[in-house]
C-alpha cells in the first residue's frame, strides 16, 4: 500500500517522508552508539529499528506533514516540522509494541512481534513459559523506550516557544484518546457482543483521532492553524479514521495473510470487539449467534472453525455493511475537500488521493 501521492506540485510527500525516515534512523543509531559507549544493552534501540524498518504505513508522519501544507506551511517542510512528524511514527511503535504483548499476536508485517522475537532469540537456556515471560518483559521496555524517545525527539526537535504551546496540549490529548481506547479495546476482548455503540467508541478514540484527526492537528498547528481550519481537518480526519479502522477489521478476518503481513486468525481468537463483529452478533439467527459465542475469542480456534465465524459474518450481512460504511465515510471526507473553505488549494488533492487509498486498501 502507497500512502503517498505522487510528488506533483509544492507538496512532495515522499520526500517528506524520507526525510523523516531518515531522522528516525539517524536517532537510533546514536543511541545505539551511546549504549555501546556506556557498556549497556544495544539491543533495545537495534529490536526499535529493525521494527521501524520492517514496513508500516507511515501514515501519521505524511498526515502531520500534510496538515502542515493544508495549514499553509512552507514546502519543503522545515527540519523541525519533519522531527515532530518522525516522533509521531516512534509513539506508533510503542503503541504496536504493547499492543503485540497484550494481543499475544505472533507476527507483525510479516515478521516475529518484538516480544516473540526476544523469546526466541534468548530461549536457549531457558524452559519455554521462561523464555516467554522474558520476551514479554523485554518488550514492554522497548515499548517504554518508544515513549521516552517520543518526547526526546519532540523537545529536541528546536520548535519555538509559540510553537511548543501550540503543539504540547494536541500531544496530550492524542495520548490520552488512544490510551483509553486501548484500554476500551482490552476491557471488551474476549467478550464479543451486539454492543454496536461500543464498537464505534472504541474506533473513534483508538483509530479515528489518533491515527488521522491528532496527526493533521499536529501539523496544523505547528503551522499557526485558526481554529476554523483545524475543524475542518476534523469534518475530514474522523470519518477517514473510521473507515481506515473498519477496513482494518475486515483485512483482519478476510485479509489474505500474504500481503496484510499478519494472521487473520488473531482478531477471532482474541475475541476482538468490532463493528463487523458486533453487527452479525446483532443480526444473526439464533444458531449462527450461538456458534459465534461459542467460537469467538477461542484461543484454538481452527481454520476451519475461522472459516464458519466469515461466512455468518457473510450471510448475516455484517461484511456487506461494513463496506457500505466504508463507501458512505468516503463520500463524507470527499464532500469536506469539495466544500472546503480553509484548506490551502495544494493540499486538497493530496488528501482527497490519501482518502482514496486509506478506504481501498488491502494491506
Amino acid at each position: 500500500m502507497t500512502l503517498a501521492p505522487p510528488p506533483t506540485g509544492e507538496v512532495d510527500l515522499p520526500q517528506a517522508r524520507d526525510r523523516a525516515e531518515t531522522i528516525l534512523t539517524q536517532f537510533l543509531e546514536r543511541k545505539q552508539a551511546d549504549a555501546a559507549t556506556h557498556r549497556l544493552p544495544t539491543e533495545i534501540p537495534e529490536a526499535l529499528g529493525d521494527f521501524l524498518t520492517a514496513g508500516g504505513k507511515r501514515l501519521r508522519p505524511v498526515l502531520c506533514v500534510l496538515g502542515w501544507h493544508a495549514a499553509g506551511g512552507t514546502a519543503p517542510p522545515p527540519r523541525p516540522v519533519l522531527q515532530v512528524a518522525a516522533a509521531l511514527e516512534m509513539f506508533h511503535a510503542f503503541c504496536l509494541v504493547h499492543d503485540d504483548v497484550m494481543d499475544d499476536s505472533a507476527t507483525r508485517r510479516g515478521k516475529p512481534t518484538v516480544h516473540r522475537a526476544f523469546a526466541n532469540r534468548h530461549a536457549a537456556g531457558r524452559c519455554g513459559p521462561a523464555a516467554d515471560r522474558f520476551g514479554t518483559s523485554a518488550a514492554i521496555l522497548v515499548g517504554d523506550f518508544a515513549l521516552a524517545w517520543t518526547d526526546e525527539l519532540i523537545h529536541t526537535a528546536d520548535l519555538t516557544p509559540d510553537q511548543l504551546v501550540r503543539l504540547l496540549p494536541v500531544l496530550d490529548a492524542m495520548r490520552d484518546e488512544v490510551l483509553y481506547g486501548q484500554y476500551l479495546d482490552v476491557a471488551a476482548g474476549g467478550q464479543p457482543t451486539d454492543d454496536v455503540e461500543r464498537a464505534r467508541t472504541i474506533i473513534r478514540y483508538k483509530t479515528a483521532k489518533y491515527t488521522c484527526e491528532r496527526p493533521l492537528h499536529i501539523g496544523a498547528v505547528l503551522a499557526a492553524a485558526p481554529r476554523p481550519l483545524l475543524d475542518e481537518l476534523t469534518a475530514y480526519a474522523l470519518p477517514l479514521g473510521e473507515a481506515f479502522q473498519l477496513r482494518d477489521d475486515l483485512l483482519g478476518v478476510f485479509g489474505d495473510p500474504h500481503i496484510t503481513g499478519k494472521s487473520r486468525l488473531d482478531d477471532l481468537r482474541e475475541g476482538k470487539h468490532t463493528l463487523l463483529t458486533a453487527l452479525a452478533l446483532r443480526d444473526a439467527a439464533p444458531p449462527h449467534k450461538t456458534l459465534l459465542h461459542r467460537l469467538l475469542g477461542s484461543p484454538d480456534l481452527t481454520e476451519a472453525e475461522a472459516a464458519q465465524i466469515r461466512s455468518i459474518l457473510t450471510v448475516t450481512g455484517a461484511r456487506a455493511h461494513i463496506e457500505e460504511l466504508i463507501d458512505q465515510r468516503r463520500h463524507a471526507v470527499l464532500h469536506t475537500l469539495d466544500s472546503s473553505t480553509t484548506l490551502t488549494a495544494h493540499a486538497i488533492p493530496h488528501l482527497r488521493h490519501l482518502a482514496d487509498t486509506v478506504t481501498r486498501r488491502t494491506s
